[in-house]
């Protein structure tokens, strides 16, 4: 609220009140200074007057002297009342003045008092209109604020509805969407598994019946291996029996025949232990050829085995090396001659997937 700035009349107003009181103070203490002031004694003339004395009066002289005493006397008691009169003339004027200026203070101030009320008074008065216009805007920017507030709570409850209502459509979206993936993952996954299965049954039917091969190759290979063995002791046998009844040249023939069907038989038992030991490795396919260089001791241990032909496939051709090595030791060969053993000293080998397939 804006103060009002007092005027030039108000300004002096209080300093003129605080001035009339100071002066009517003053006479008030005058006035009782005179009140209490003691009534003085008559002043006495003074007459200051030289008498000589001298050694020869007449009684007309002195009778005349007195006289004058006398009229001095009287003249300075008239005078003395003169004065007294005068004097409380002054005082009773004095008096009058102080009661007048005491008069005028007292008009004057109950005029600055009336004054002062009614400024008081009017001041209240722009006060109390000043508070009611205050009250009224008060009132007025109150009323605005619950206004713009009940605004401001219908705005949010509308923004919170909307996104509510958003919200909620999201999720719905979302739920379908999911709802759709999750379809669209099922029957993918339907379809991964159908082909899994697939693939599954037929890994299993192809390794059934890689199963079954293997299972006849072995029949086949460990009746061919019986059949040999049985050949071979057969002929030996029969080599012993003729070896037994025939000449020194025919048993010299028998022998170089049994060498050689010996060595033969040692070929097959070499290709028989590797393909015991041989890992098949997944690129092995028929028609694959690899040439091996073996050496060996004459107690049958292999100590080298090293790829002179690759068959084309690395892995293949490693599988075949380790066959070989993995075979250690033949303790079949130890009764051999030396002559016959000679050729095994350092031999080469061929191998293919199906003469390790056993």
């Amino acid at each position: 609220m804006q103060q009002r700035e007092p005027s030039a009349s108000e300004s002096y107003f209080w300093p003129s009140v605080w001035a009339i009181g100071l002066h009517v103070l003053v006479f008030a203490l005058l006035f009782v200074s005179f009140a209490m002031t003691p009534e003085l004694p008559p002043s006495k003339p003074i007459v200051q007057a030289t008498l000589y004395q001298l050694k020869s009066k007449s009684q007309a002289t002195t009778q005349t002297n007195q006289k004058i005493a006398g009229e001095a006397k009287k003249t300075a008691s008239r005078q003395t009342e003169v004065e007294q009169l005068e004097q409380k003339k002054v005082e009773q004027e004095a008096i009058k003045a102080a009661e007048q200026k005491k008069a005028d203070a007292a008009q004057k101030a109950e005029q600055a008092r009336e004054a002062a009320e009614a400024k008081k008074a009017e001041e209240a008065a722009k006060a109390a209109e000043a508070k009611k216009a205050a009250e009224s805007k008060k009132a007025e920017e109150a009323k605005k604020a619950a206004e713009k507030q009940q605004a401001d709570i219908a705005k949010k409850k509308a923004e919170e509805e909307a996104k509510k209502q958003a919200e909620e459509e999201a999720k719905k979206q979302a739920a379908e969407e999911a709802k759709k993936k999750a379809a669209e993952d099922a029957k993918k996954k339907a379809a991964e598994d159908a082909k899994k299965k697939a693939a599954a049954e037929d890994a299993k039917k192809k390794a059934a019946e890689e199963a079954k091969k293997k299972a006849a190759a072995d029949a086949q290979k460990k009746k061919a291996q019986e059949a040999a063995r049985k050949s071979a002791e057969d002929k030996k046998a029969q080599a012993l029996a003729e070896l037994l009844s025939d000449t020194t040249e025919r048993q010299q023939a028998l022998a170089d025949e049994q060498g050689d069907q010996v060595a033969g038989d040692f070929d097959d038992l070499i290709r028989m232990r590797a393909a015991e030991g041989w890992a098949r490795p997944p690129s092995a396919r028929k028609g694959m050829t690899v040439t091996l260089q073996v050496s060996m001791l004459p107690d049958g241990t292999v100590t080298g085995v090293s790829v002179v032909k690759s068959s084309g496939d690395g892995p293949f051709d490693s599988s075949a090396v380790a066959a070989v090595k993995n075979i250690g030791r033949l303790t079949e060969m130890q009764g051999m001659k030396p002559s016959d053993f000679n050729r095994y000293r350092s031999f080469k080998m061929t191998f293919t997937p199906e003469d390790l397939a056993l």
